[in-house]
């Protein structure tokens, strides 16, 4: 009987743990403030310019790598 009381109060509390977490986790959204579209879109944009800028400069290292590669491999014949 003791042993059931206490697996109820350990999955109790798993429950009560879980449901504050919810509500906090939904208090905090209800905190956060929002981009407008506007800045939605400027930030959008920003984070697409910097992601092709960095695809361009790793596909030139590893051009350059690979070009650097060849040449290394030509002189041991």
């Amino acid at each position: 009987m003791a042993v059931a009381n206490a697996k109820d109060k350990g999955k109790e509390r798993q429950e009560h743990a879980f449901v504050r977490v919810v509500h906090d986790t939904r208090a905090e959204l209800r905190k956060v403030v929002w981009p407008n579209r506007k800045e939605a879109i400027r930030l959008t944009v920003v984070v697409i310019i910097i992601s092709v800028a960095i695809g361009v400069f790793l596909f030139a290292g590893d051009t350059l790598f690979l070009w650097l590669y060849i040449w290394l491999e030509s002189l041991t014949g």
